[in-house]
């Protein structure tokens, strides 16, 4: 097995503020694979961006205290000189920052910032630097790149900027590239084609990624591997699919929870997190955490443990081989993607969530002959979806009708006929819409009528067109 590309090991960072020390970072270890992708996720204020600024040489070493090893490529980076680490930073690590506006020169063109940095580091010529620049910034999807290249910052969208430092990121072929939040600033579709990029370009370039984000639907895209960082210690690593389907972290079930679509509607995480400057005892999630116990409260943040269930480490005092780790893992009960978003099974596969008398295939007793999803019913018939009424029919939505017909959608109903939507009617007939009446005909709307013929939508019974009580519109 071939040694990681980078390999963090017990990396803590202290910063220094007007209210005292801060420790960012406090013994993060994790590593990169070659060509692989490792997504850095968590909180804002989790320490991820002081991280990637560590690893890249970025903070001011007059303030910041290091300790710990970075290991790129078998180099210690924090053992480099500032001159030597330049070496690295631009040529082999690439760094895209949150911002672009900020991270790039408001008074020099693009092309010009681009051609700087192919220049760093190479003899290349002027008109040579120009050259690769005007292809880099096609690599990335500017339209019109040589004329783009003559613009400036200020003259660009927020996507574009975007890809000119990207642009600058890759001009020295980098072995990894470091991506903080790249898409943060940007709507949602410039963000997918982005992402895309992101992902294209490490297949073209056999680069390694490590991607920081708040969104696990980008997890879900472009990770290999995950991270989970909280207060400024990594909680969980391991492979995407076992971080997902199976979190053996109590903070990582919990930000899972926070996402649309996973269990039960969405679920915030109580409470803040800790004041970094006092930051608590024991595991730093243990204020938050459902299952805390006493082993959680004192003493240093647990180490990370291998989790016995899968290939996932997990900082959590239940995976210490001592304790019963089904506390924490059958809290996450991940339901199936079909149901992820808390509306029960597929209809016609007979789940009941809370009828009285439907029966269906998971319930043998209840009363529903017609076997679609029913939450809270008592009828005889069939429906897709039924919330509250008693009716004998099938209907697609009913909440509080008592017809025993066939609505597509009938809330107050007592209706026996069929009605596309019948919300207050007594009809006995077959209506389109009908709110409020009392015919015994076919009406395309009738709100509060009495006629027995086809009415557009009157209030009166007669022929089509009546004088008076039969009109189009009368009441």
């Amino acid at each position: 097995m071939t040694d990681p590309l980078l390999s963090v090991s017990d990396l803590s960072v202290t910063i220094p503020t007007g209210e005292g020390r801060i420790a960012a970072v406090d013994g993060v270890s994790f590593a990169v694979d070659r060509e692989e992708t490792l997504c850095l996720v968590g909180e804002s204020g989790a320490g991820k961006t002081v991280l990637c600024e560590t690893i890249t040489g970025l903070l001011d070493a007059r303030d910041a205290e290091v300790e710990g090893t970075i290991a790129f490529d078998g180099v210690d980076l924090t053992d480099l000189s500032e001159r030597r680490l330049r070496s690295y930073r631009g040529s082999r690590i690439g760094h895209v920052f949150q911002n672009p506006q900020g991270a790039l020169d408001p008074v020099y063109t693009v092309g010009r910032q681009v051609a700087e940095a192919v220049r760093n580091g190479t003899d290349r010529s002027k008109s040579a630097a120009r050259e690769r620049a005007i292809e880099l910034l096609d690599l990335v999807e500017l339209p019109d790149p040589a004329a783009r290249a003559d613009e400036y910052p200020h003259e660009l969208s927020g996507g574009m900027k975007q890809r000119v430092a990207l642009a600058i990121a890759l001009a020295g072929d980098p072995d990894l590239l470091i991506a903080d939040e790249p898409t943060t600033a940007l709507d949602v579709t410039i963000e997918a084609s982005v992402v895309r990029l992101l992902s294209d370009l490490q297949d073209e370039m056999g680069m390694s990624m490590l991607y920081v984000t708040h969104d696990l639907g980008i997890v879900s895209e472009l990770a290999d591997r995950i991270a989970v960082m909280y207060a400024g210690t990594v909680m969980e690593t391991g492979g995407v699919f076992e971080t997902f389907e199976r979190p053996a972290h109590p903070y990582t079930q919990a930000l899972l929870r926070c996402r649309p679509g996973w269990g039960e509607g969405t679920d915030s995480i109580g409470g803040s997190p800790p004041d970094p400057r006092d930051p608590p005892d024991g595991c730093r999630f243990h204020p938050r955490c459902p299952h805390a116990v006493e082993a959680c409260t004192g003493g240093d943040q647990p180490p990370l443990y291998d989790v016995a269930t899968g290939d996932n480490r997990a900082s959590c005092v239940f995976h210490d081989g001592y304790r019963d780790p089904s506390v924490v893992r059958s809290a996450w009960e991940l339901p199936q993607r079909g149901e992820r978003s808390g509306d029960g099974a597929n209809p016609g596969e007979g789940s009941d969530a809370s009828s009285e008398g439907g029966r269906t295939e998971a319930d043998p007793d209840a009363g529903n002959r017609g076997g679609g999803t029913d939450a809270a019913t008592g009828d005889d018939g069939t429906d897709e979806v039924d919330a509250r009424d008693g009716d004998g029919g099938a209907d697609t939505r009913d909440e509080a009708g008592g017809d025993d017909g066939s609505d597509a959608r009938d809330e107050a109903g007592g209706d026996d006929g069929s009605d596309t939507r019948d919300e207050a009617g007594g009809d006995d007939g077959s209506d389109t819409r009908d709110e409020a009446d009392g015919d015994g005909g076919s009406d395309t709307r009738n709100e509060a009528g009495g006629d027995r013929e086809v009415d557009a939508e009157d209030g009166g019974g007669g022929e089509w067109v009546d004088v008076p009580g039969d009109d189009t519109d009368d009441g």
